[in-house]
């Protein structure tokens, strides 16, 4: 059975690559009100080792006594211990065990008001069920299909669960969309005593209020909040898949949408209840670090599917938590900006379902790119804007060659995308996570830096993005100015090493042509790994500053020059007439230079997004 889960986990990213999404995902074809039989037998089946038909005379804590002293250990650990202890596997055997801990870690969450008497749930139960011994019921609403997980539960517990789902679905109305809610039922009703303690145990957690350490969406403007939370997370963390699956032309939001369906769907079950063992502990957080490990693993050159065979529970939660992920806070801001996008789209917390229209390149007209690389780097920028139109700002051709001009057209819009064709037929540009008004904030002779860690270099043609190492989208604080005597490299939380990522990473100069799982072969052009790095230009390169300091080298400006990237060389430097520039090796961006060093300006474009302006208001406060 643990095989058989993964190779589903694995054929489900095979065909999200080779093949397009319904609207509504991957289950947008069913039809009908799928139903639910409620079936209350007297001969259910009893395992003759499940201990429910022998044992029940026997004292377990005698017969095992270690498991008694682990489970003092546990009661007599602080949060912060029952951490370590879960990402250890320390209750993981016996099954007595780690039931009793489940108990004690949910029943010491802090949650809003909910009825915690079992009686409760008999009540519920009698409501719908009464003493039929058998009843059909509508899925409830929240469900995304008709699927739910057995693991190792026999026909009573699957039945069961239909119950539990369904006195969920009566207790809590306003839950609208949940997809997970079935697998986390089944595996919490493995160690539970009964179903109304199971019943307890997920309305705790859906109960919990905080912002920073939620466990369950209930809503679908919240879960695909969380969707595109994951995809701008795997942006920066698994750039090789995402390259790949956006070199395709694939829908990434859609792509993304059931990522958390890998880990409770998916996985084996001695693998989810290892994650579910930190999962209770520490909430959302965990399941996006899984969750990248899982994608981290994928490689589109092996031949068998299993991970059983190519990666144990440790190893995976290893590369889980190896992972520098940002701050609880930080992916907080990021989940309330994307869920924002979202409304801004027109879906409401009310809504049960409904698509995002993708982006239409097709009819995209510059006179730098063409639709389908801008469709690559549309791919790049955060998920929340990637969601809409790109709208032209300034163009050189229409506009004249004048930095005032550009600024002058440039500002109030948040953020913006650069692009530049030199004489020579090159192509480059960057990604400005922030409104270049900004550089007015800053009384000093020389500019000031500004901007946030989102923002990157690229190369066109050849597709290579240069990321900021440590993409902090909570963070604005401004260098001193572009003279500032330390300049260090700013070492990236969430840099890949070549063991974690699909597709190995290459310079500039090398490509790696990829085979696709269904055979496809990708254009090389396209499938070069970003860089993250950024250099100073003829104005006196800098020596390398502190971490600190460095980190936020990333937009500076002045009537004279903008300035992308300023530690250890200038990414990109554009003289006031916008005739030319140069560009050199980059520390901020870890890019070499983007074309040619002092290039001539054929023409130049900024791209602001529709819809954007109301985002900048996240970020404002955290200087």
């Amino acid at each position: 059975m643990d095989e058989h889960r993964f190779i589903i986990f694995s054929e489900r990213i095979n065909l999200l690559i080779s093949s397009f999404l319904s609207p509504i995902g991957r289950r947008g074809s069913l039809k009908g009100v799928p139903m639910m039989t409620i079936s209350e037998s007297e001969n259910w089946e009893i395992s003759s080792c499940s201990g429910m038909k022998y044992g029940q005379f026997v004292d377990w804590e005698k017969i095992d006594p270690e498991a008694s002293e682990r489970y003092q250990r546990i009661l007599n650990s602080d949060h912060q211990e029952l951490k370590t202890m879960g990402r250890s596997g320390f209750w993981v055997m016996p099954h007595t065990l780690r039931a009793k801990a489940y108990y004690h870690i949910i029943h010491g969450i802090n949650c809003r008001s909910i009825k915690p008497d079992r009686d409760h749930y008999q009540d519920v139960a009698k409501k719908l069920f009464g003493e039929q011994k058998m009843s059909t019921h509508p899925f409830p609403e929240y469900m995304d299909d008709g699927v739910i997980p057995r693991y190792c539960l026999n026909k009573a517990g699957l039945n069961s669960v239909k119950k539990v789902l369904l006195c969920i679905g009566k207790h809590l109305p306003d839950i609208n969309f949940c997809p997970i809610l079935p697998a986390l039922v089944a595996l919490l009703l493995h160690f539970s005593e009964d179903e109304a303690e199971c019943f307890h145990s997920v309305c705790r957690l859906i109960a919990y209020n905080d912002p920073n350490k939620r466990y369950i969406d209930q809503t679908f403007l919240t879960y695909r909040a969380s969707c595109m939370t994951f995809g701008d997370l795997a942006n920066k963390y698994c750039r090789g898949i995402r390259k790949l699956i956006a070199s395709s032309h694939q829908n990434l939001f859609e792509f993304y949408s059931d990522w958390i369906m890998w880990i409770f769907a998916d996985l084996p079950f001695t693998y989810a209840m290892r994650v579910l063992d930190v999962y209770l502990l520490e909430g959302y957080k965990v399941l996006y670090r899984v969750a990248l490990a899982l994608l981290s693993l994928y490689k589109v050159s092996v031949s068998s599917r299993n991970v059983v065979r190519h990666c144990t529970v440790e190893k995976l939660l290893e590369r889980a938590f190896s992972i520098q992920l940002a701050t609880r806070r930080e992916l907080n801001l990021l989940f309330n900006a994307n869920k924002d996008s979202l409304m801004q789209k027109g879906i409401s917390i009310h809504q049960k379902r409904q698509s995002c229209q993708v982006v239409d390149f097709d009819s995209f007209s510059s006179s730098v790119v063409t639709g389908t690389e801008m469709r690559i780097v549309w791919a790049w920028i955060p998920e929340r804007f990637a969601l809409f139109n790109p709208q032209k700002l300034f163009s050189t051709n229409e506009h004249g060659r004048n930095l005032a001009s550009f600024y002058s057209r440039v500002e109030g819009h948040e953020p913006a995308v650069l692009l530049l064709k030199t004489m020579d037929e090159e192509v480059c540009g960057a990604f400005l996570s922030t409104d270049l008004i900004e550089r007015k904030k800053y009384d000093s002779e020389e500019p000031a830096y500004f901007g946030t860690g989102e923002s990157f270099v690229f190369t066109v043609r050849e597709i290579t993005i240069y990321r900021s190492e440590r993409a902090d989208f909570a963070n604005r604080q401004p260098s001193p100015d572009l003279r500032a005597a330390r300049v260090c490299v700013y070492t990236s939380s969430g840099k890949e090493d070549s063991s974690s990522t699909p597709v190995s990473t290459t310079s500039t100069t090398n490509h790696t042509t990829l085979t696709c799982p269904a055979g496809t072969l990708q254009d090389p052009s396209y499938l070069t790994i970003p860089f993250t790095s950024s250099s100073p230009g003829p104005l006196s390169p800098s020596p390398k500053r502190a971490k600190e300091q460095g980190a936020f080298m990333f937009i500076a400006g002045d009537h004279e020059r903008l300035v992308i990237g300023g530690d250890g060389g200038h990414a990109l430097c554009l003289q006031a007439d916008l005739e030319g520039g140069y560009t050199e090796q980059c520390d901020t961006f870890e890019s070499a230079a983007l074309c040619k060093r002092h290039f001539k300006i054929r023409s130049l474009e900024v791209w602001g997004i529709q819809n954007s302006t109301s985002f900048s208001h996240y970020f404002s406060y955290c200087h």
